[in-house]
């Protein structure tokens, strides 16, 4: 993912009707950490990845794996 835009990050989030701050509020992060994720600026720790999987309802596969 580093150094790439995560757009299925932003796809699900925007599918679940979430603002980056309702999905940080959702995972204890910030808006901005979501915002760099999803810019591909910011590589998450697996337990913020699984955090936000939950919150979207996807799996670490489809969202942060190729």
């Amino acid at each position: 993912m580093e150094g790439k835009k995560n757009e299925r990050l932003k796809a699900a989030r925007m599918a679940c009707g979430l603002s980056q701050q309702e999905l940080a509020d959702a995972v204890g992060a910030t808006r901005q950490t979501i915002g760099l994720i999803e810019a591909g600026r910011y590589n998450p720790s697996l337990k913020l990845c699984t955090a936000i999987c939950r919150a979207l309802g996807k799996t670490l596969d489809n969202l942060f794996w190729e």
